[in-house]
This record gives C-alpha cells, sequence and structure tokens, in this order.
C-alpha cells in the first residue's frame, strides 16, 4: 500500500512537471511590431502586431489583458494567410485564452512541435493588448523575423478598415476589420517578407478625416510605440528595434482632401517631408521609400509627383493610382472601403514597384 502512494505521488508529480509557463518577454517567442515591455509583459496596439509561440504537448493557453476589445487571426501549423484558423478576441483582465485545446484536429494529426501565430485584426483604437504569460507542456523557439521586412504607413486602407465586407453601403464594425485581408499583407505575403502597418483609419499628412487643418497627424504618430499614446514617455526607437525593412511604403493623403476640402500645397509639402525625414533619420539617408498618392483627388497626384520630385532626398519613388483601379461596387467593401478582392487590386500595382526598389525581383507566388 505504501508502494502504491508512493508511485501515485510520482504519478502526480510528473503531471504537473509537464506543464510550463513562461512570460511575454520569453526570448523564445517572436514578436513583429513595435512592443514595449513592462516587468515581465508585453504591450501593443499598431494593427498588424504579430506574435509567434512554439509549443509542444495538447494545448496552449496565453494570458492576456485589454483595455477594450481587439481581435485576433490565429493560425496553427499553418502559413499566414488571408483566412486564418480562428479569430479570437482579447478583453478585460488577467484572461486566459486557450488558442489550442486537446480536441483541437491538429493534436489528432500531427505531434511534435505546434507553431501558433497570432495578428491583430484591429488597430490601436480598438485598444491596448497587453500579454503576460502562455502555458503549453513545452516551448521552443519560434519562427525568427524573416530576412525580408517591409514597412507600411497609412491610413484605414492599411490597417483593413472593412475589409472582411463586400457591402459598401455597410457600416463599419471592429470585425470587419482585418490586417491580414490588407494590400499590405498580400504583398508581405507575396514576397515572403514580415511586415510593420503604422496606421491608422482617418489619418492624414495635414488633415485627417473631416477635421481642420490643424492637429495630431501621421507625421507626428509616426514614431510612437503606441498609435494612440502620444507622450514623449513612449516614443519608438529604431535603433532599439530589430525590425530592419528593406523599405518603407507611404500610402497617405485621402483623408487630407476628405469632404470637399483640400490643404494648400506647401503645408502638405512639408508635412510629408518631415516625415520622410524621420523614415531616413531611422534606416538611413540611401533607404528607399514608395511614396503612393491614392485615387481620392486629382490635385492629390499633382502635389505628389511635385513634392517626390523635388525633395532632395535619394531612392523616393512616386506611385500614382488612379480612379479605375477599383469597381466600384465589387471591389469595395463596408463604408465603400476596399474588400479583399480591392485590395489584391492594390497589390497587383505596387509589387512590381517593390520588386524592382528592393532588388528582390518577381515571385513565383499567387498575390492572395
Amino acid at each position: 500500500m505504501k508502494r502504491f502512494a508512493l508511485f501515485a505521488a510520482s504519478l502526480l508529480t510528473v503531471v504537473y512537471m509537464a506543464a510550463e509557463t513562461i512570460p511575454a518577454t520569453d526570448t523564445r517567442i517572436t514578436y513583429v511590431g513595435r512592443t514595449a515591455v513592462e516587468g515581465t509583459a508585453v504591450s501593443f496596439d499598431w494593427t498588424a502586431t504579430t506574435i509567434r509561440v512554439a509549443y509542444s504537448g495538447k494545448s496552449l493557453t496565453m494570458k492576456v489583458s485589454d483595455t477594450k476589445r481587439n481581435y485576433y487571426n490565429v493560425w496553427i501549423d499553418s502559413p499566414t494567410s488571408d483566412v486564418p484558423d480562428r479569430v479570437i478576441a482579447t478583453y478585460g483582465t488577467d484572461s486566459v485564452i486557450t488558442l489550442v485545446a486537446a480536441s483541437d484536429p491538429v493534436n489528432k494529426t500531427r505531434r511534435g512541435i505546434h507553431e501558433v501565430v497570432l495578428q491583430k485584426r484591429t488597430e490601436g483604437e480598438q485598444g491596448t493588448t497587453t500579454v503576460m504569460e502562455f502555458t503549453a507542456d513545452k516551448f521552443y523557439p519560434a519562427t525568427p523575423l524573416s530576412d525580408r521586412q517591409l514597412e507600411f504607413i497609412g491610413d484605414s486602407y492599411t490597417c483593413g478598415y472593412g475589409s472582411e465586407n463586400s457591402i459598401k453601403t455597410d457600416p463599419f464594425t471592429p470585425e470587419t476589420e482585418n490586417a491580414s485581408k490588407t494590400y499590405a499583407a498580400i504583398i508581405a505575403r507575396y514576397f515572403g517578407a514580415d511586415n510593420v502597418a503604422v496606421a491608422h483609419s482617418g489619418m492624414g499628412i495635414t488633415r485627417n478625416y473631416n477635421s481642420k487643418f490643424n492637429g495630431w497627424w501621421m507625421p507626428e504618430r509616426y514614431m510612437q510605440t503606441f498609435d494612440m499614446d502620444s507622450t514623449q514617455a513612449t516614443r519608438w526607437s529604431a535603433e532599439k528595434s530589430d525590425f530592419r525593412p528593406a523599405m518603407t511604403v507611404i500610402y497617405l493623403g485621402a483623408n487630407d482632401f476628405s469632404v470637399a476640402m483640400q490643404p494648400k500645397y506647401e503645408k502638405f509639402r512639408d508635412q510629408y517631408y518631415k516625415l520622410l525625414r524621420e523614415i531616413k533619420a531611422n534606416y538611413g539617408e540611401d533607404y528607399p521609400v514608395l511614396c503612393i498618392a491614392t485615387k481620392a483627388h486629382e490635385y492629390l497626384f499633382t502635389y505628389m509627383r511635385e513634392l517626390v520630385n523635388n525633395c532632395g532626398m535619394k531612392n523616393v519613388y512616386y506611385l500614382g493610382l488612379c480612379p479605375a483601379l477599383h469597381d466600384n461596387d465589387s471591389d469595395l467593401g463596408a463604408s465603400s472601403h476596399p474588400n479583399y478582392q480591392g485590395h489584391q487590386k492594390i497589390a497587383y500595382s505596387v509589387i512590381p514597384y517593390v520588386a524592382t526598389i528592393t532588388g528582390w525581383g518577381l515571385q513565383d507566388e499567387p498575390v492572395k
């Protein structure tokens, strides 16, 4: 009887020892995007911020808090795509979310090491996420940052505002925002690159949507660790970041010309130059930047061509996307923003420029 009791106690010890809990700061976890560390917790709010976690065992849980409610794409042992394996929501304080359960099909079809990828679908305005820890049987180094990296700066198009919808008259809801269905994500997948999106809906160069010509614009927001926090305490440092993009794509300007108003050229030019100087300060004088003029207004094409041609900076390029790019019904989602098909068409237009500027060339890959 005593030997049986000792054997039972031994089994309990084995079961107890099987689970491993690691802090969010564990070096085996890979983060793609701007993050801040406090103690052993990791916080972020920019759209498309991505986490990669590798583990073994039949379950994986995450302890997390959120200031509002954010949605995340989750892929389990599969490459990122326009369709996630599942979608989860983060909200409340110290919530424990089961990312993979023992009953999931992945545990029946494959043993060994699994990798889970989480991507923030929603933008900073929907809240700040703080990850505290992960629990599984055992953890391993996740896939590191890709050798190919891209930075995108933009507004609602780059956030994927309404991209999950195909009815342009439908109102926006956070559930229809999906960072994996944007032109930025499609371009990154095509080249096998990691991407960071510094983007906020309604944002402009010198004027935000339906606002006056003063306030908080992208040239001011670009150097923030958090989208929604402008304090000096959260200034972002490219020097301290592991992310080293091959080029930056700027897709801004539509909101500057919103509701039948337009900025003066000189003000728009000066603000755009401010943003270009910030990018060059981060990555170097020779670093390439592609400046896209949206189809918002014919004057925007003139503004953009003029400022790019006269900026006096190396490797700054111009691309204009004309109104004929999109079908105004089938290519638009909620609030007349591009749906997935609309974003594919933008990606088709931008990919040749990225291929040439980076030297990566065109790939034998689908644009999806």
